[in-house]
């Protein structure tokens, strides 16, 4: 089992078409600074999806930061762009927020 990291999101739509399965999965990680005053807050998105060359299982993985107003539910707002942007590349495409790779990398 291989895992390539996609430096940018344009690459990782790219590699779309190998998927094997429609869904990508994604999660939301804060990202700590050192002071905590800021009235923004650092998130990281991280996407993943399974694809199959020959008989090797491959995890196609991104991430992108986002930086917030800590009062703000931008969080719904990313998942909504990241949808469309999706929809534009397959319809048929859906996020599922979960982690994936800690089972993909167990498995192997």
């Amino acid at each position: 089992m291989i895992v390539i990291f996609c430096d940018n999101i344009e690459d990782f739509v790219r590699f779309l078409e190998k998927r094997v399965m429609n869904e990508i999965f994604y999660e939301f990680k804060e990202i700590k600074s050192q002071s905590d005053l800021s009235s923004t807050a650092n998130i990281e998105i991280v996407l993943h999806f399974l694809a199959k060359v020959e008989d090797s299982l491959i995890l196609y993985e991104t991430k992108q930061l986002i930086s917030k107003s800590k009062n703000s539910d931008s969080d719904k707002e990313v998942i909504h762009t990241l949808k469309n942007v999706f929809q534009n590349v397959d319809p048929s495409i859906s996020l599922i927020k979960g982690k994936i790779r800690e089972i993909f990398l167990s498995y192997s």
